[in-house]
């Protein structure tokens, strides 16, 4: 019991703002450059779609409410809210943020010259490397079975920069498998459907999979009824934002398919006509 305070009046007296600002800093600004790039590409081009600016902006908010206000507060001793915040920050915010095309944006923005570098840095080893749906997986998944099936967790809410790191990383991960899943901005290096809806169905079943495991094996210091319910949120909260990732990934299959018959139709067509 003693040790289980201490723990936490070591959160306490890291939690006192510093990580949180650290990490919230970093969505604040990527809010300000964003819309900025729309301004700025809205003098050039065509408008840039309202929706997608909006899908930015709640994506940072649920990002930001994941490390800033009452959840980031409660996070560091209850590991249902902890679970909460895992939810906003390495599954939803990433689907809302990608499915905003940042990447899209940027090379409208930026001058030719500029923009021809970061295609080629997309187009590069690392870029390729880091995008392709079985690493996004193993970063994403294997990075959480790390980070609760060893005494990570706890490291975590004894040291501020591990708790900055496994929070970016979580967020990192989280956005590189929806972006090597589901193509929203331009890729030069894509995978063939069927291999990434396989590789999504497994990555699914890791996460259930680890979820099930916490419920009977919760992490260090982690109390069994919070672990029980947490891991609940995990699996049925996971559940609801994966199938979405699974619906645009089955709609962005039927459309790749539908309008290559309908051309492919039209021009025996006029073959024959």
């Amino acid at each position: 019991m003693n040790s289980h305070s201490n723990m936490h009046s070591t959160v306490h007296s890291l939690s006192g703002g510093m990580p949180q600002f650290f990490l919230g800093l970093f969505f604040i600004l990527a809010l300000v450059f964003y819309i900025l790039a729309v301004v700025h590409s809205n003098k050039r081009y065509q408008p840039w779609p309202v929706k997608r600016t909006i899908l930015w902006l709640f994506g940072v908010l649920f990002a930001a409410a994941s490390l800033l206000g009452p959840i980031a507060e409660r996070a560091h001793t209850n590991f249902t809210a902890h679970m909460v915040g895992h939810l906003l920050l390495g599954m939803l915010a990433p689907l809302l943020m990608a499915l905003a095309s940042p990447m899209a944006l940027l090379l409208r923005t930026l001058p030719v010259a500029k923009a021809r570098n970061l295609t080629r840095l997309l187009k590069s080893w690392p870029s390729r490397m880091y995008t392709h749906p079985v690493i996004a997986s193993l970063l994403n998944i294997g990075g959480l079975w790390l980070l609760y099936t060893t005494p990570l967790y706890s490291l975590m809410h004894e040291s501020m920069w591990i708790y900055v790191l496994i929070h970016f990383h979580i967020f990192v991960a989280g956005y590189l498998f929806t972006v090597s899943m589901i193509y929203i901005d331009p890729v030069s290096h894509r995978t063939p459907f069927l291999y990434r809806a396989i590789v999504l169905t497994i990555a699914l079943a890791g996460h259930g999979i680890l979820s099930k495991y916490i419920y009977a094996h919760p992490p260090v210091g982690v109390p069994q009824y919070q672990a029980e319910l947490g891991s609940m949120i995990m699996y049925y909260g996971g559940d609801v934002i994966d199938c979405a990732i699974i619906f645009m990934l089955c709609l962005q299959w039927y459309r790749s398919t539908r309008p290559r018959a309908t051309v492919s139709a039209n021009s025996t067509a006029i073959k024959f006509n």
